[in-house]
């Protein structure tokens, strides 16, 4: 019986042990955080990301959502839309600007301050909000003041909490492109730390206090493990082919796989590969927001270097078009929302290089004008035949094993059995020289 007794006792005493072990892994378990890496422009991938990312964190209980931003801003709508799915979020989210060197710029400041909390890696900026024309210039002032005070209430609204320094740079941001980096925005309270790494960041994230959903919640990550959300395959290459250097550089290679189509036909797999990448190419300026200007300029430039293939202008039509394509893509990515400068090499690289291949073109073009033909009936001008029945002036020839109707070239009569060239043809009938 004591052995019965003492038996029961271990059991018991298993039992608790296994349940605290099971309550502590839980409690672990429970205190993660999830990390998103959201980078380049804001484009509607960038906002299916993120819903999809604060729905993850939701499901998942975890103590907090921080999305690693690096942004050179975008879509005011779709921002918009960003940042009422934040703000509706369950989950704390915490903004990081990072990696060092990285930017949380025009919208990218919006998004930034619609987090819960929010931090800057070392040698970050962020601001720089002010709205542009379509050519990166100053707006109309009336339109400019209408696009500016729509903007400010809306960044005042999500700096109101950080204190009257941070909406006083954050209204500034916006009529004055004002921008700070990373300690000069802390200074002022537009971001609450300045992190060198994530684990950086929870740590000084641990015991803070945010606002979510009305509630106060105060942050447990001291000991939080994280996890990553990568983006699906479908999302990694829709983002990569909205950078706008690669969507410039789509079209540019689907109309150059066309063009070498019209150049060399018969093939189609050339015109079949550059209509994929034209279309791919398109969706991806549709994701962006496009200066329609120089959108049509690099349409135009196309346009010029295809006509030059037919009406060649020695040159002036291609030149026309390298000037249409450059103008446009300098215009093509800045607009009221978005300013986004194309590297200057694949500016003036991409038409150079379409120029030379255009100009490969137009010498083959000239080239076949010159060639003698070869095949059917026009080969035979400058043929060499024998006199069959004598010219005089009217008679026949033999070229090429068949049997012509042949008139003397000058009325002269020439002998059967002479050597004839043809000089031209007229129908059926043929006009003939004799060969001296």
């Amino acid at each position: 019986m004591t052995k019965i007794k003492q038996l029961g006792k271990l059991l018991y005493l298993t039992v608790i042990v296994s349940y605290l072990f099971a309550t502590v892994a839980l409690a672990q378990g429970g205190r993660e955080v999830l990390v998103i890496d959201v980078e380049g422009p804001v484009t509607p991938i960038m906002l299916s990301f993120i819903e999809r990312a604060i729905e993850e964190a939701d499901v998942r209980n975890v103590e907090a959502l921080v999305i690693r931003l690096n942004t050179p801003g975008g879509s005011v709508d779709l921002t918009k839309q960003i940042i009422q799915a934040m703000i509706a979020s369950d989950v704390p989210i915490v903004v990081y600007v990072w990696p060092p060197g990285g930017f949380a710029a025009s919208a990218g400041t919006f998004i930034t301050l619609a987090g819960h909390a929010a931090a800057m890696a070392p040698n970050t900026s962020i601001g720089a909000a002010s709205p542009v024309d379509g050519s990166g210039g100053e707006i109309d002032e009336t339109l400019r003041a209408k696009i500016e005070n729509i903007l400010v209430a809306d960044i005042k609204g999500l700096a109101d909490r950080r204190g009257e320094e941070a909406i006083e740079w954050a209204q500034e941001a916006i009529t004055e492109a004002k921008a700070a980096n990373a300690q000069e925005a802390l200074e002022i309270g537009v971001i609450d730390f300045v992190a060198k790494d994530l684990d950086d960041l929870l740590s000084q994230l641990d015991g803070f206090e945010v606002e979510v959903d009305g509630d106060e919640v105060v942050l447990k990550t001291g000991d939080a493990r994280l996890s990553f959300l990568e983006a699906t395959a479908l999302e990694k290459f829709l983002s990569a082919i909205a950078n706008p250097t690669i969507a410039l550089l789509l079209i540019s290679m689907g109309s150059l796989a066309i063009v070498y189509e019209i150049i060399n036909p018969g093939g189609y797999m050339s015109a079949i590969i550059g209509v994929i990448l034209l279309l791919v190419g398109f969706y991806a300026i549709g994701q962006l927001p496009v200066n329609y200007a120089g959108l049509a300029l690099i349409l135009l430039a196309f346009g010029l270097f295809v006509a030059e293939l037919f009406t060649p202008t020695f040159g002036a039509l291609t030149a026309g078009g390298i000037a249409a394509f450059i103008f446009g893509a300098l215009i093509l990515f800045n607009t009221s929302e978005f300013a986004y400068e194309i590297p200057l090499p694949s500016i003036i690289g991409i038409p150079v290089a379409m120029a030379a291949i255009f100009g490969f073109g137009i010498r083959k073009i000239l080239q076949a004008m010159k060639f003698q033909p070869t095949t059917g009936q026009e080969a035979l001008v400058g043929a060499v035949g024998t006199v069959k029945v004598a010219l005089n002036p009217q008679g026949s020839v033999f070229v090429w094993g068949e049997r012509w109707q042949a008139t003397s070239n000058d009325g002269q009569p020439i002998s059967a059995g002479e050597r004839v060239e043809i000089t031209e043809m007229d129908g059926f009938q043929l006009k003939v020289k004799k060969v001296l």
